[in-house]
């Protein structure tokens, strides 16, 4: 294989001042080329390219989107991560079995993180807190009545 000359990226500002050099019409293609170490026809596109667009540089309007608009997109952002969290709540083991026993239904008078005894005694109850509902029975761990 021949070792062949690697393709050089330029970057955009690169161009538009190769572009502008050749718009300007004091120096040949083949003099730009020489100058900037690009080949003529090289020059030639960029100029062309830069003459074609040179109108759509003024087309948008400037300043910074109405706050309608980002207002709407925070709010959009903010919907999805919502679906996404009821979907992986509703896929919880738990989910069916507390929705069954209503157990999503705040207590009267008691706080989110308050522990709340339900039932009336005896070897077995249940406690709720704010991150679970387990069944609790009796043994050396377990949290007797009052």
């Amino acid at each position: 294989m021949t070792d062949g000359k690697k393709r050089t990226v330029h970057s955009a500002e690169f161009k538009a001042t190769v572009g502008m050099e050749a718009v300007r019409g004091v120096k040949t293609l083949n003099e730009i080329g020489q100058q900037y170490g690009v080949h003529p026809v090289v020059v030639g596109q960029w100029k062309t390219e830069l003459m074609e667009r040179a109108a759509t540089v003024f087309d948008r309007t400037r300043g910074p989107t109405p706050a309608v608009y980002a207002d709407e997109a925070r709010l959009y952002g903010e919907i999805g991560r919502l679906k996404m969290e009821l979907d992986w709540l509703k896929k919880s083991p738990d989910y069916d079995r507390r929705d069954a026993k209503g157990l999503d239904r705040p207590q009267r008078g008691t706080s989110d993180r308050a522990a709340v005894r339900t039932g009336r005694g005896g070897a077995s109850h249940l406690l709720r807190t704010a991150d679970a509902t387990r069944g609790i029975r009796g043994g050396s761990g377990a949290v007797r009545p009052d």
